[in-house]
């Protein structure tokens, strides 16, 4: 017989009181109606109903009071069932079927069923409570921070998501490339978890209602010290000794207030999946104890020469027409086959689009978004064996998965200058003698993919040192957009329809109840009116600063003879071509961090202003140097000591115009 699941549990049985079933799929309680006092009368089981009934003429017991007997654990009702005979229990049946039209007796007025039967069948009649509703937490019960919020109020604590936590056993988690040996994981974890219990114990004892969800249980206990011993092993497996062995004399020695902040974290993290929001702080002012006019005077002592570093991306002449017709015929007899910059595949791309709207062939692109990292070799791992390069993204072993992310469209990026000025030609900052110079400028561009390759969509320029913003605009590119990579340009789909035409001024954003929206962005036709634009700010000798600048100067096609580039004033000890990332720098030596908008991208005008102290903190160090051998600041110009002459040591002149700052002093 098929599992019923309790899916007849509504409908009466059509037997009624004559089913000989003992186990039947079908409802036996009483209705109201079949009783004559139903206002009152409860639902009564078909075992009591009939346990007034009449025995058949031969002496056998009725089926029902047979039933009755064997659910109540009566022995004797055994011996009474083997004595009936099948002729009895047909006869049975039959005068069950003829009594079950009647009117049932009154159970004041009729027989009364033991206290031996009844407490026979409690387990059976007893109605079963329902299980507690469990609601989503509401707002009310989540602060900003993203931890659960902590009242006093009982109710609020009875708000608060359920918490289930995973049995597992207080054994290390299995990892691809373990940092140590299992016993020692598992002697490190143990301690661990017993520096969280006694903290858990103290919370206990302190009886403290509003702080009763922050006692865990045993097995969410295990849990936390997994993931704690989890977490050092993946994040510092070089130093993972050291560091959880410090995170162990931490517990030991942690206060309770210290310790709450922690479960906080561990509850939000593991059960209750909150976001805490980015609390956008404005970055304190770099002071270099230098004046503007200073750091642009040193600005002079920073400028990179990039003759003789094209082999690295730095474009220092203009493609001449014949490499233009050359890479031209090369597209074209390559028929728009290209080989993907993030899975390594080969595609086609359709420049204008086919005949059926088509932009690229391949289908979806899966890659890693991050770049592979190599651990450094050890001295022991002749012994251990080296740990496989892995993808930060989802720490999968390179050569393992094919990708964790997945695209529309397969991408291509362009590095050769000749196929860059096939598509827009490079060009030279122009002398304007009737501006006179020009202050320094620290800019930054976003980019994105489309048909023609990588071409600019967004354009900030800043003022340095103060770091003002002087240009800002969307670049609507001249190819068609295959992806914006929204999730490092930062630029979505809404901002392009949100855009105004340059020049156009900006509405106000401003609503009826004070709210200020992000105002939208100014947008402007082509790549080269926003390098027009660009021009407008410069002069050949006017530093332009950047990090990677060939990347920006490439995406807007200029050439420009004076840059400082932070790839320089801060080089990867390996040197070329490995760099630094500007979120390592800035963390490293401005304590700044950047770039934490996760997938909303990255803020060109956050960049800009981060590479613009990056130089200013090096323009300070330089000046320290300087003012040791004798330089002097005079007006506008470094001043060598005196007997020695201003070479290309002192780079180039940088002009300030009227109302230069005076000498300092050494």
């Amino acid at each position: 017989m098929f599992t019923p699941l309790g899916l007849f549990k509504a409908i009466p049985c059509p037997q009624g009181s004559g089913c000989t079933l003992l186990t039947c799929i079908f409802s036996h309680q009483e209705t109201s109606s079949d009783h004559p006092d139903s206002a009152t009368a409860k639902p009564t089981p078909r075992s009591t109903t009939t346990a007034t009934s009449t025995p058949a003429g031969d002496g056998s017991l009725p089926v029902s009071e047979a039933k009755r007997r064997k659910l109540a654990g009566d022995n004797e009702s055994k011996t009474e069932q083997t004595k009936s005979s099948s002729n009895s229990i047909r006869r049975e049946i039959s005068s069950e079927q003829t009594r079950h039209d009647e009117t049932p007796k009154d159970r004041s007025s009729g027989e009364q069923t033991s206290s031996r039967e009844i407490g026979g069948l409690q387990s059976i009649t007893r109605k079963v409570s329902p299980p507690p509703t469990r609601t989503r937490p509401s707002t009310e019960t989540q602060v900003t921070k993203g931890v659960p919020s902590q009242s006093s109020d009982a109710s609020n604590q009875a708000k608060l998501p359920p918490r289930q936590a995973p049995k597992e056993s207080l054994n290390p988690r299995m990892l691809s490339k373990a940092p140590a040996p299992h016993s020692v994981r598992s002697s490190i974890l143990n301690k661990l978890h017993a520096a969280m219990s006694a903290l858990n114990e103290k919370m206990k004892e302190l009886k403290d209602k509003s702080k009763s969800a922050l006692i865990l249980s045993p097995d969410e206990l295990i849990i936390m010290a997994l993931d704690e011993e989890e977490k050092a092993a993946r994040d510092n497996p070089k130093i993972y000794s050291n560091v959880i062995k410090l995170r162990i004399v931490k517990f030991q020695k942690m206060a309770m207030e210290e310790w709450e902040k922690e479960v906080l974290a561990h509850l939000n993290a593991r059960y209750y999946k909150i976001e805490p929001k980015q609390i956008s702080q404005k970055p304190e002012k770099l002071t270099t104890g230098l004046t503007a006019n200073e750091e642009i005077a040193i600005a002079a002592k920073l400028v990179t020469d990039l003759k003789g570093k094209e082999q690295f991306g730095y474009v220092t002449k203009i493609p001449s027409k014949e490499e233009i017709e050359s890479a031209k015929r090369g597209v074209e007899a390559a028929q728009g086959w290209e080989k993907c910059d993030r899975c390594a595949g080969r595609f086609q791309v359709f420049p204008g689009r086919r005949e059926d709207g088509t932009l690229a062939t391949g289908g979806h692109c899966t890659y890693h978004p991050g770049k592979p990292i190599r651990p450094a070799k050890k001295p022991t791992d002749h012994i251990t064996g080296s740990r496989d390069a892995y993808f930060p993204c989802c720490n999968e072993t390179v050569g393992t998965s094919a990708g964790c992310t997945k695209a529309e469209h397969h991408v291509f990026k362009i590095t050769e200058a000749k196929r860059l000025a096939a598509v827009l030609q490079f060009e030279e900052t122009p002398a304007q003698p009737e501006k006179g110079p020009q202050k320094p400028i620290s800019f930054d561009c976003e980019m994105a993919y489309t048909t023609l390759g990588m071409e600019l969509i967004r354009l900030t320029a800043l003022s340095w040192p103060e770091g003002e913003t002087l240009l800002d605009v969307l670049v609507k590119p001249i190819g068609e957009v295959l992806d914006l990579n929204s999730k490092f340009s930062g630029i979505w789909p809404e901002h392009y329809a949100k855009a105004v035409p340059y020049g156009t001024p900006v509405p106000d954003t401003t609503s009826e109840d004070g709210e200020v929206k992000t105002p939208p962005m100014q947008v402007v036709d082509s790549p080269a009116a926003a390098r027009a634009l660009l021009f407008q700010l410069l002069q050949p000798d006017t530093p332009l600063i950047g990090h990677a600048i060939d990347n920006d100067l490439n995406a807007c096609r200029i050439i420009h003879p004076t840059v400082i580039d932070t790839v320089f004033l801060y080089p990867h000890p390996k040197g070329l071509p490995m760099r630094f990332s500007l979120k390592h720098l800035s963390k490293t030596y401005l304590d700044r961090d950047i770039q934490t908008g996760g997938d909303k991208g990255h803020d060109s005008k956050e960049d800009a202003r981060a590479t613009g102290d990056l130089v200013r903190l090096k323009a300070a160090e330089k000046w320290k140097v300087l003012k040791r051998q004798g330089w002097t600041i005079e007006g506008d110009k470094l001043v060598p000591p005196a007997g020695k002459t201003v070479g290309s040591d002192a780079g180039p002149s940088i002009g300030l115009g009227p109302g230069a700052g005076q000498k300092r002093k050494s």
